[in-house]
């Protein structure tokens, strides 16, 4: 009796141990308190789950028609202005219409701006105004193809664009002068290179950029973009041409602009569709005059 009570304590004592190895090999190296564990990684923020997740969105219905409108669109040697526009239709003589010429001169009753450019630019001299610069002055705004025309066969290809290929013709863009002495050394010029992008303008064709726009260094000519397009050019140094392949590469930018957040996204479109932006707010809606459209909320 007392061999088989004895050969059973052996076999409680042999089990026990034999547990406690194993339960020594379970607890590896990879199994301590040093591993990850899944509450301390980080979730991949995946965008496509955004509406999932309870992001605020809207839904905007575009056309291919609206490649070829808007602010933003790219004139240069190789996209021309889209035929359905008729920027004509705004320009007014400056000379004739004097309730829009504010703090600064116009060269003659040839300068032709829309009412909404002049007053943005009026807005832009007045501030410089502030600052005591005080001599601008107007040579050129919106042409006809005409005009440019004329003044392609008289200045050539490498001073002047063909008719349809000027910015001059998109009425967005106008040349800006002083009346105390040249741009590139000009009080009101040197104004203009550091502070007209908070207005919405930028130089259009800076001396570092001529292999890229294909155009001679230009310091009166101000193009109109907007805020807050105006701002990411000026901050990375682009010209408009690298500003949209910035945002076609990106696909979508965010900016503080003097207190106010702006989303900038950019969407191809070969056909009408509907699109989701991921953003609330007031928007508006740029083509590229190339492939897509740029949406641009304020927060």
């Amino acid at each position: 009796m007392k061999k088989w009570i004895i050969c059973l304590m052996l076999l409680v004592l042999l089990g026990y141990g034999v547990s406690k190895f194993k339960a020594e090999i379970v607890r590896t190296p990879e199994d301590s308190d040093s591993r990850p564990r899944v509450e301390d990684v980080e979730p991949i923020n995946d965008p496509a789950s955004d509406s999932s997740q309870g992001a605020k969105s809207m839904t905007i219905d575009v056309t291919k028609e609206m490649i070829y409108q808007g602010d933003l669109l790219l004139v240069n040697k190789d996209h021309p202005v889209p035929k359905g526009l008729h920027p004509e239709k705004e320009a007014v003589s400056l000379i004739k219409n004097p309730e829009f010429i504010d703090g600064f001169g116009v060269l003659d009753n040839q300068v032709l701006l829309s009412p909404r450019l002049a007053e943005r630019f009026a807005t832009m001299v007045k501030a410089a105004g502030e600052e005591g610069i005080n001599h601008f002055l107007i040579s050129s705004g919106y042409r006809d193809e005409e005009k440019q025309d004329e003044l392609y066969r008289q200045m050539g290809s490498k001073l002047a664009l063909p008719a349809g290929y000027s910015e001059h013709n998109l009425g967005l863009s106008l040349d800006i002068g002083s009346s105390q002495a040249e741009m590139n050394v000009a009080p009101e010029g040197r104004w203009l290179k550091e502070n007209a992008w908070k207005y919405g303008f930028i130089l259009r064709y800076p001396d570092d950029k001529t292999a890229i726009t294909g155009i001679q260094f230009e310091p009166w000519h101000f193009r109109y973009v907007g805020l807050p397009h105006s701002a990411i050019i000026h901050e990375n140094g682009f010209v408009l041409e690298q500003y949209l392949d910035y945002l076609k590469e990106q696909q979508s930018v965010s900016i503080t602009v003097q207190g106010q957040k702006y989303h900038v996204f950019y969407y191809p479109v070969s056909k009408d569709r509907t699109i989701e932006v991921p953003a609330q707010g007031s928007y508006e809606i740029s083509g590229n005059n190339m492939d897509g459209v740029i949406v641009t909320v304020r927060e």
